[in-house]
């Protein structure tokens, strides 16, 4: 009973920090950042708050999950997607429903391909890649709703800075040069949760995005969130590169390690910095 009286909380916490801020519909030209803030076409700032949904794993309920997270006031979802290498392919159709879907509750969609969670090698990013780009003419005629989060947690071991640096130099290279316009979502190394090696080099990565539509992603879990200083300590930083900062996912525990999440969403507020939590549905320890 303790467990879930928390659970209500924190959902109530959360459904009462995304009341207004839900974003217009953008113009023409598409979201884009400008240092550190999201912006609308309309040159309108956006603060995301929003919810994972796993889609490649609940085909079924997610659409309808996505119209719930509308109705109660989200602004964003982030989207699991799969490019068929572990998962089934989410095909180009699934794609655009999703993408709708999230448009007829005037939300931001995110998504990102889940089959890198973990991968070191370049060849799982380059994968990821060339399934964005049979994507292009959807991407890009949805770029005013649409953010690219390239790859979930690709570079699952640390302190291999380096490696995940240039991968990323040229996924963004590859991905500009075959005329994605959308802003791009970067998740930091060691399943999203190394900060230290994405502080060090993300300056050099967003250098690599000729439009500068670029943006960096924490998971904030039991290393990257697990308390107060530790979580302020990873977004000043971040805010000091000057560069666009989201918290693509966080959750309470993971794996019988605390996480504060009331600092996160606290935080998040003050320093207006996006979030998404994880998940709708799908957890486990």
């Amino acid at each position: 009973m303790k467990k879930v009286l928390s659970l209500v909380l924190s959902l109530a916490i959360i459904m009462t920090m995304f009341i207004g801020i839900i974003p217009t519909a953008s113009a023409a030209s598409g979201l884009y950042v400008s240092g550190t803030k999201l912006y609308d076409g309309n040159g309108k700032e956006i603060v995301l708050r929003g919810v994972n949904v796993p889609y490649a794993w609940y085909k079924r309920d997610s659409l309808t999950a996505i119209n719930a997270l509308g109705n109660l006031g989200a602004n964003s979802v982030r989207v699991v997607c799969s490019n068929g290498v572990q998962w089934t392919k989410t095909t180009y159709n699934e794609l655009s429903n999703i993408i709708q879907t999230c448009k007829n509750n005037n939300m931001i969609c995110i998504l990102e391909v889940h089959d890198t969670t973990g991968k070191d090698s370049t060849s799982d990013l380059n994968s990821a890649v060339n399934y964005w780009l049979e994507m292009k003419d959807l991407l890009n005629a949805n770029k005013d709703y649409v953010i690219l989060n390239i790859a979930n947690e690709w570079m699952g071991s640390w302190n291999n800075g380096s490696t995940w640096r240039s991968a990323y130099v040229s996924a963004v290279k590859t991905i500009r040069n075959a005329g994605i316009k959308n802003v791009l979502l970067i998740d930091g190394p060691g399943y999203g949760q190394e900060t230290s090696p994405l502080i060090s080099n993300c300056q050099t990565v967003k250098a690599a995005d000729t439009t500068g539509n670029i943006a960096f992603a924490i998971h904030m879990y039991s290393v990257a969130g697990k308390n107060s200083t530790t979580v302020k300590n990873n977004i000043d930083r971040m805010l000091a590169k000057g560069v666009c900062l989201i918290i693509g996912e966080f959750g309470d525990y993971q794996n019988g390690g605390d996480v504060d999440e009331a600092t996160i969403m606290s935080y998040c507020n003050t320093k207006k910095v996006g979030w998404l939590a994880w998940s709708w549905n799908g957890n486990s320890g």
